[in-house]
Parts: structure tokens; C-alpha cells; sequence
């Protein structure tokens, strides 16, 4: 238990790797906010910015300014990009990146002055996969964001990163908003390629082992630009870097992209 307890925003706490953040913190005795869809603390949809606004506006009424912002809301979507709508992908964008993005803008001013921001991206915004364009293109911004924030706010102490994460065994694949919608171009491939497998599944890092290294990079004293998260996907960063592009999205779609039979 420490002597005086931080105050950290969570967004996205009422499950997955946010919730596992939350319940770390707790542990140590911090005070967690929680702002999510079923928040115990704040209830919002990260994409109503004047919502999200007034959930930041109401906390530092409440608590005065926080150390910590880890942001852990998003979802994914899956489908062939010329099938997919057009509101269902907007809103994977409003809810990844612009929740993110607003949710730093909001707590920029009520961060204490060596506050953390903690981004949580993912691999896949390194390391595309066919059929899920609009995760990898949102997660990539938040990336990005992330990274244009740090420098920035290079001039004050606080501080910023970006997470990425592999594939964790949580409930993300199974609430994924998957379309299967196909025409002769794609056949069988999208429904193939998307639809989570029990051999994909047993291959993901577990909760407990993503959550332990997350908490150890919140809790670092000096943040790095960006953490990549599992022995494979930084495997896969040092190849993009030693290989071409052409190189390597073949054998992203060797490893990915499934025709059927």
C-alpha cells in the first residue's frame, strides 16, 4: 500500500486489460476512476466528447488533479473495407482514436505537473492484417497521437507513450464487430480470416501476463516513446525493420489471410 495514493483515470475499466489496470491500481491502494459504457464511476461512450468533457470536468471538481491517464477504451471491427459501412467504420475511429484523443486533451490540464499519459495502441498498429483495415488505421493514429503528444509536452515533466500490445486472451476477439458480408472477389477469405479460431485463441499472451507488463510500464520512472508487448510482435518490428514492406506483407498474408478450400 503506498503512503499517498495517486489518482488515476481509466478509460475503458469495466473490462478486458482496462479493468485488470484498474484492479492493479487498487491493489496498491490508488484511488481509480473509471469512465466507460458500464462504469461504476463514470458511465459515457468515449466517443461523446461532450460527455467524456463532462466526466473530466466533474472529476476535477471531485478530486482536485490526477497523476495518471491510461486509456484502454476501443473495440474492433472486421470485413473487406468495400463492404463495410460507412457509419459502422466512422464510429471505430470516434471511439478508438478521437475517444483517446479527447480523453488526453481533456486531462492534459488537470494532470498534475509530472502526470503520466499512458496510450494503450496495439501491434496492429504496426503490423496490419487484410480484413481489419479500420482497427490497424485507428490504432496506428492512436499510435501517432501518442508520440506527436510526447513532443509536445517535451517541455513540461509529463510524461507519454504508446502501448502495443499483441494478441491477449480476453473477450476483444469475441466482441468484435465482425462482417462476414462477401462477393466473388473475396469468397470464403473474409469469414476465414476473421473468425477467431480455438488454436488462434490458445496462442495469445494471457490477461495476467499482459496486465503484469503494462503495470510495470506505468510505474516506470522515465517512459519510453512506445512498448511493444510480446516476444512475437517484437520479433516482428525488429523484421519490418531489417526487410521490406513487400517482404513482409507477404508473409503477414501467409500467415493470415485464409482462402479455404
Amino acid at each position: 500500500m503506498r503512503v499517498e495514493k495517486r489518482k488515476i483515470v481509466i478509460t475503458g475499466a469495466s473490462s478486458g486489460m482496462g479493468l485488470g489496470l484498474k484492479k492493479y491500481f487498487e491493489n496498491l491502494g490508488d484511488v481509480v476512476i473509471d469512465i466507460s459504457l458500464d462504469g461504476k464511476d463514470y458511465q459515457c461512450d468515449v466517443s461523446d466528447y461532450k460527455v467524456l468533457k463532462d466526466a473530466f470536468d466533474d472529476i476535477y471538481k471531485n478530486h482536485g488533479e490526477i497523476d495518471m491517464l491510461v486509456t484502454c477504451a476501443g473495440y474492433g471491427i472486421s470485413g473487406a473495407i468495400e463492404l463495410l459501412d460507412e457509419e459502422a467504420t466512422k464510429k471505430q475511429f470516434d471511439v478508438n482514436f478521437f475517444g483517446t484523443a479527447n480523453a488526453c486533451k481533456y486531462a492534459i490540464p488537470m494532470l498534475k505537473p509530472n502526470g503520466k499519459i499512458i496510450v494503450l495502441a496495439s501491434a496492429q498498429a504496426m503490423f496490419p492484417i487484410p480484413f481489419r483495415a479500420y482497427y490497424s488505421s485507428s490504432k496506428a493514429a492512436v499510435d501517432m497521437l501518442a508520440q506527436s503528444l510526447r513532443m509536445e509536452l517535451s517541455q513540461t515533466k509529463i510524461q507519454v507513450t504508446s502501448i502495443c500490445p499483441g494478441d491477449v486472451k480476453t473477450n476483444f476477439s469475441k466482441n468484435r464487430v465482425k462482417v462476414y458480408e462477401t462477393n466473388e472477389r473475396y469468397g470464403q477469405a473474409i469469414k476465414l480470416s476473421t473468425q477467431p479460431s480455438e488454436k488462434s485463441e490458445n496462442k495469445r499472451m494471457s490477461p495476467e501476463y499482459a496486465i503484469k507488463k503494462i503495470a510495470k510500464i506505468c510505474e516506470k520512472r522515465h517512459l519510453k516513446p512506445r512498448y511493444i508487448i510480446g516476444k512475437k510482435y517484437k520479433l516482428f518490428n525488429l523484421a519490418r525493420r531489417l526487410f521490406s514492406t513487400n517482404l513482409i506483407n507477404k508473409v503477414t498474408m501467409k500467415m493470415y489471410y485464409k482462402k479455404g478450400k
